[in-house]
């Protein structure tokens, strides 16, 4: 494995020899949970690791065999086969090492604040936005997640103009990262009399929530005011100030939150909000200083990047990034081909990744 110093290796091995020494003393819960999670996250690369040492001390112990002219000739035979098999098994553990030694984003464990909104189309677009936001649920479930809607504001004839959506679970934000941008569907909206195909689009934002320490928002650096929430047509729905705005003073970050009866609750579900957006603002701006890497990944995270259309007619899906065409319109919608096309986001990224290294 000459790409990766063995140095390297061993101080992988090292380190899960630690943590797992840790982890069999006395802890606190905070230590326990926190090694817990470098030690499963460690593992599968440890054993890797393990398995590549002893694939080559079985490769040195045949290669003994074939270089011994005492060698009886069947076992010499033997071990030459023998060995084929062993460099095939050694080529592919290489690679897995190789993949799981890539950099990782940092935000991928975390959960993510969704955010879906239509765009160009009117009605069709809120439409499109509706189906975008079931997609995206059914695909949350099929994963075990948890779902909470945040805030949503009703289309004039169905779906949203606007839905936010908290979804927690496990590496939430590493297979969903690539979902940021514009979407585009093709289809003969059920009020257009003459069959003609109409164009719309639906923006989707992934945020990284971000950990307690990742984000610090002072309160002298927020104004929060408080006001009576408000039906559709400005028809009061609350007797009490209990809707919430909260304004992040130096970045002009505006997020406000009406759903819940309790402005506690709507507090606290704007600050959630807020602080998603203030991380992602962070990250960005990381991100531009390392513009030219950016701009080689699968998926930029610009709002604005058109990254996927959704055809009706044809019964197609096409992701423009990586030129993949699904005819699989229905079930990606579903959420159930929505995992091929994402793992197939997830091995374009890794392979440009990889190349880069080599």
């Amino acid at each position: 494995m000459t790409q990766i110093p063995l140095d390297k290796l061993e101080s992988i091995l090292d380190r899960s020899s630690e943590l797992e020494k840790s982890l069999s003393s006395e802890l606190s819960s905070e230590d326990y949970v926190k090694f817990s999670k470098e030690y499963s996250e460690i593992e599968p690369l440890k054993n890797a690791i393990v398995d590549w040492k002893k694939f080559q001390t079985e490769s040195e112990e045949l290669n003994d065999i074939i270089n011994d002219d005492s060698s009886d000739p069947e076992m010499l035979d033997l071990a030459k086969t023998e060995l084929e098999e062993l460099k095939e098994n050694i080529l592919q553990i290489e690679e897995s090492i190789q993949l799981m030694l890539l950099p990782k984003d940092k935000a991928d464990a975390n959960d993510v604040i969704l955010e879906i909104r239509a765009g160009t189309g009117g009605d069709e677009a809120a439409i499109f936005a509706g189906d975008l936001y079931r997609m995206y649920q059914r695909y949350s479930d099929l994963n075990k997640w948890k779902t909470q809607i945040m805030a949503l504001s009703d289309g004039d004839v169905g779906g949203y103009k606007e839905i936010i959506l908290s979804i927690s679970g496990e590496n939430v934000f590493s297979k969903l990262k690539f979902e940021s941008g514009v979407h585009r569907v093709q289809r003969v909206p059920a009020t257009e009399s003459s069959g003609r195909i109409h164009t719309s689009a639906a923006t989707v934002a992934v945020l990284p929530e971000p950990e307690d320490v990742d984000v610090d928002v002072q309160d002298k650096d927020i104004r929060i005011d408080v006001f009576r929430a408000s039906g559709p047509g400005g028809q009061s729905v609350n007797t009490t100030d209990s809707a919430v705005r909260i304004t992040h003073l130096p970045s002009g970050i505006v997020v406000s939150q009406q759903d819940e009866k309790s402005q506690h609750k709507n507090k606290a579900k704007a600050m959630k909000i807020l602080r998603a957006r203030l991380y992602e603002a962070e990250r960005d701006k990381q991100l531009q200083e390392r513009a030219e890497d950016r701009k080689g990944q699968v998926g930029s995270g610009d709002r604005s990047e058109r990254i996927r259309t959704y055809n009706y007619p044809q019964g197609r899906v096409t992701d423009h990034r990586i030129n993949l065409t699904l005819h699989k319109l229905e079930t990606i919608l579903e959420g159930q081909d929505l995992i091929g096309l994402i793992e197939a986001l997830i091995t374009e990224e890794k392979a440009r990744q990889l190349s880069q290294q080599n």
